[in-house]
C-alpha cells in the first residue's frame, strides 16, 4: 500500500496532471522541485521560493550529512523546521555524489566511502545509512534509495552491472525504511542507455515495491535526444498510477518534452545556477542580461510572471546590477529563474486539463526556434 495517494486528474497523450498528497501538502504535477542542497534554495528565502509557486523543495543527503551533520540537524528540529520550510522535502540519497565525486569514493557491495571534499574526513554510506540519514534525521517526506548514478557513455556490461547493484542497494534501502504512513521512498531505474536494462531495472523495483519511481543516470552528458529516447524506453515500463521523477532535468525544452513522455516530476540546479551566473530563462530560452542591448532597456523581464523581480525591475537595472557583481542581481535573476520554472509547469497542467497539451507544445517549439533575440 503506497504511502501517498497520487490522484490523476487528466491525461493528454502520455502527459497527465494530478496531484500527489502529502500530509504537508498536495504536490501538483508536473511538478518542478528547486533544489536546496544545503538546506537552502540558493539566494533566496523560503517564502520566496513558495510564492514563485514552488510545491516541494530538494534537499541533499551527501552535503547535509557532511555540514552541519544529519545528526545536528535532527537535534535542532529536523529540516523542515531548521529551515524554515513548511511543505514537502525530497531528499537525493547521495547516489548523483558517487558519479560527481568520483574521484573522491571508493565503492563496494556495501556502500560508497566518501573522502570529503570539505575536509578530508572519512564517511561510509550504505543504503540503510543513507535512509537513516534521509526520513529519520532530516525527516523527508520522499526518501530516494541509494543507488550508483551510472555515468555517460557506459559500455553494456559496466552499465549491466551498475543497474544490478542498484536494484540490490534499492532492496535494502526498501528494508531499512518499512512501512510508514506519513514518509514516502522512491526507487531508481537505472541502465544508462540500454533498453532492455532500463525495462529490466523497472521490473526489478516494481517486484521490491516503492511509492514512486525515479529515472535516473540522466543529464550526466548523453545530450537531449538520448535522452528523450531513454524516456521512450522507460516511462511504459514504469506503473501509470505512481508518479515518475526524473532526476536532475533540466532545460525548459527537457521538461515539456519529458512531460510529453510521461513524466510527473524534476529538480535541477539549473534557475538559480543561470541566475547567479546572469542568464533569465523564458520560452524563447535563456538571456544573457550582460548583453549590451539591454543597458537601457526599460521593459520587465517578463510581466506576464506574477513575480516581482520578473515584472518590477527592468532589464537596465538588473544589466546593470550584474555588471557591476551587486550580489542582488544574482538574487532577482534566481528569483525570476524559479518563478519560470514554477509557470512552465503550471501551464503545463493546465494545457494537459485542457486537452491542449500538443498545442502547448507546438507553441513552445515555435518560440524555442525564435531564439533569445525575438524578445
Amino acid at each position: 500500500m503506497p504511502s501517498f495517494d497520487f490522484d490523476l486528474h487528466a491525461t493528454d497523450g502520455a502527459a497527465r496532471t494530478g496531484v500527489l498528497k502529502t500530509p504537508r501538502g498536495g504536490i501538483r504535477t508536473p511538478a518542478f522541485m528547486p533544489v536546496g542542497t544545503a538546506a537552502t534554495v540558493k539566494a533566496l528565502y523560503p517564502e520566496q521560493v513558495k510564492e514563485a509557486g514552488a510545491d516541494i523543495i530538494l534537499g541533499n543527503t551527501y552535503h547535509l550529512m557532511l555540514r552541519p551533520g544529519a545528526e545536528r540537524v535532527k537535534r535542532l528540529g529536523g529540516l523542515h523546521h531548521f529551515m524554515r520550510w513548511d511543505g514537502p522535502i525530497l531528499t537525493d540519497s547521495g547516489g548523483f555524489q558517487v558519479w560527481s565525486l568520483s574521484d573522491l569514493r571508493q565503492m563496494s557491495e556495501k556502500g560508497v566511502a566518501f573522502k570529503s571534499h570539505l575536509d578530508g574526513s572519512k564517511h561510509m554510506l550504505t543504503p540503510e545509512r543513507s535512509i537513516e540519514i534521509q526520513a529519520d534525521l532530516l525527516g523527508a517526506d520522499i526518501s530516494m534509495q541509494l543507488d550508483e548514478c551510472t555515468p555517460y557513455p557506459c559500455e553494456r556490461d559496466a552499465a549491466a552491472s551498475s543497474m544490478q547493484l542498484s536494484r540490490r542497494w534499492g532492496l535494502r534501502s526498501k528494508e531499512a525504511f518499512g512501512e510508514r504512513s506519513s514518509q514516502a521512498l522512491f526507487g531508481i531505474v537505472q541502465g544508462s542507455t540500454y533498453e532492455d536494462l532500463r525495462r529490466e531495472s523497472a521490473e526489478g523495483l516494481i517486484e521490491i515495491g516503492f511509492d514512486g519511481y525515479a529515472i535516473g543516470g540522466l543529464a550526466v552528458g548523453e545530450g537531449f535526444e538520448m535522452m528523450c529516447q531513454v524516456l521512450d524506453v522507460t516511462t511504459p515500463h514504469l506503473p501509470h498510477e505512481r508518479p515518475r521523477y526524473l532526476m536532475g532535468v533540466g532545460k525548459p525544452i527537457d521538461l515539456v518534452e519529458a512531460v510529453a513522455r510521461g513524466v510527473d516530476m524534476f529538480d535541477c540546479v539549473l534557475p538559480t545556477r543561470s541566475g547567479r551566473h546572469g542568464q533569465a530563462w523564458t520560452d524563447w530560452g535563456p538571456v544573457n542580461v550582460k548583453n549590451a542591448r539591454f543597458a537601457e532597456d526599460t521593459r520587465p523581464m517578463d510581466e506576464t510572471l506574477d513575480c516581482p523581480a520578473s515584472r518590477d525591475y527592468s532589464r537596465a537595472y538588473l544589466h546593470h546590477l550584474i555588471r557591476a557583481g551587486e550580489y542582488l542581481g544574482s538574487m532577482l535573476l534566481s528569483w525570476h529563474n524559479i518563478a519560470y520554472f514554477e509557470n512552465l509547469t503550471a501551464r503545463m497542467r493546465a494545457a494537459i486539463a485542457a486537452g491542449e497539451f500538443e498545442a502547448f507544445r507546438n507553441q513552445f517549439h515555435a518560440r524555442m526556434a525564435e531564439g533569445p533575440d525575438a524578445i
